[in-house]
């Protein structure tokens, strides 16, 4: 047994990300979260990416944030990758090894995957990771960067069919029935290392269709509700136009609710998971659908109302770094969403793979989760490289959007509750301002034409 029975006797903390700890994982004293983790990663040979400084915050709140220096800091601290059994049987766990040290060059070779390869003798599909949460992609990778995998490995993709993920294989994976065992998709895809090159001309495949469909119908896509209109004139102050901002999360959040009663696979899970996944995630869906499929009114009618606003020296001078962080991402997450004109059959997608979340506590069917939020990673790739042939990136890039989303969610609930009138009015003056600026360049680049002699 390495659990304690009496937590209250014996308080202690996880070594990795100062959650309660459950006993003894693996050679060091760890919670349940930080073992599984673990687990999970030596067990499938994930390779992560962190694509800011390698060394992001680990705590109970911050540890889905960056899969790669969460398991940085796992091996860091002495957990031992051969006390774990792959096959997950009993006797998987070997009591009798502790922590261990093992060199910089060896940890090297473990988050880079060679380890893994030299281990199997195979080249095997690696998933990348830069996101903030496990739940993105197929196998969950993600880190502080914020971009989903698989992230490297798609960059190095050219098709589906050069995938060596056929016909075949998408038929079976994509169109067996949930209510059925769940099969876990093996790593049957060795991506084509060659450069990026265009899609050949193909059609969607008729199980990705119906299922795009299915989400898209699921999506309220009338205009919001919630009067956005000020006289000509008028001073908005901060107490106003903070009331506004709680009535428009209140008409999203109530939009997200009822979006779940209408997804096809509602009623495959338990209103326990559901309600776990929404509560988790809400920040996250209100978030995706304001810079997509709401966006003209948002960065149009809201962005009116805040620019009536003018805010005190006192707030101007109080604006926290927090606040000044998720101006910024917030800022680059709409300029990257506006260049990228995400269609709603791919938001569609991207709200089912963010809301998916299998590695969220005490959800009571993972297993299930797991296939679910590979099943729609599949269809969006399909999708995207259906209609988009020309742009072998763009999967990829729209992936990469959901860790980013997570990682300002986080963030977002540390700005205090006064500063987010400031935040809003900062965010929506400068993107609009965005928005002109590539009108006007537009336009003059119409008006002017080319040069003559050039």
């Amino acid at each position: 047994m390495d659990t304690w029975e009496d937590d209250q006797a014996d308080p202690r903390s996880c070594l990795i990300c100062g959650d309660r700890a459950t006993g003894l994982h693996y050679g060091i004293i760890s919670c349940e979260g930080c073992k599984g983790f673990f687990k999970r990663s030596i067990c499938n040979k994930r390779v992560y990416r962190c694509s800011r400084e390698k060394n992001c915050e680990m705590s109970r709140k911050q540890r889905n944030r960056c899969q790669y220096c969460r398991l940085l800091k796992c091996l860091q601290m002495g957990m031992n990758r051969k006390a774990i059994r792959e096959d997950g049987m009993p006797g998987g766990r070997n009591k009798s090894i502790g922590p261990v040290e093992i060199s910089n060059e060896e940890i090297e070779r473990i988050m880079t995957g060679q380890e893994f390869k030299e281990d199997t003798g195979l080249l095997e599909h690696t998933w990348a990771n830069n996101g903030d949460s496990d739940h993105s992609s197929p196998d969950n990778g993600v880190s502080e960067g914020n971009h989903p995998s698989p992230v490297s490995t798609l960059l190095s993709s050219r098709s589906l069919e050069m995938n060596g993920y056929t016909a075949t294989y998408r038929d079976q994976y994509v169109g067996t029935p949930l209510s059925s065992n769940y099969q876990f998709l093996p790593h049957l895809f060795g991506y084509a290392q060659s450069g990026l090159m265009p899609t050949p001309a193909r059609s969607l495949y008729p199980e990705s269709q119906t299922l795009v469909s299915q989400l898209v119908a699921a999506e309220d896509l009338s205009p919001l509700g919630t009067p956005m209109l000020i006289e000509d004139g008028y001073r908005v102050t901060q107490v106003e136009l903070f009331a506004l901002l709680c009535r428009l999360a209140d008409e999203l959040l109530f939009r997200q609710i009822s979006w779940i009663k209408r997804l096809p696979f509602f009623c495959e899970l338990s209103i326990e998971d559901y309600t776990r996944l929404l509560s988790a995630t809400w920040q996250e869906l209100i978030l995706l659908s304001s810079v997509t499929i709401y966006s003209g009114q948002i960065f149009g009618d809201l962005a009116e109302v805040t620019a009536k606003y003018s805010p005190s020296d006192d707030e101007l001078q109080g604006f926290s770094e927090d606040g000044i962080d998720v101006m910024e991402r917030l800022i680059y997450l709409f300029r990257k969403f506006h260049q990228l004109k995400v269609s709603n059959e791919e938001y569609a997608c991207m709200k089912a793979i963010n809301f998916l979340n299998q590695d969220i506590q005490g959800l009571t069917n993972v297993t299930q989760l797991d296939q679910l939020n590979k099943r729609y990673w599949y269809v969006c790739q399909d999708l995207t490289e259906f209609k988009y042939p020309h742009q072998p990136k763009r999967f990829p890039e729209i992936m990469m959007c959901l860790p980013e989303i997570r990682h300002i969610a986080g963030k977002l609930v540390n700005v205090p509750l006064e500063q987010l009138p400031l935040l809003f009015k900062a965010v929506l003056h400068s993107c609009k301002s965005s928005i002109n600026a590539l009108r006007a360049g537009t336009a003059l680049c119409l008006t002017t034409g080319p040069v003559p002699g050039n």
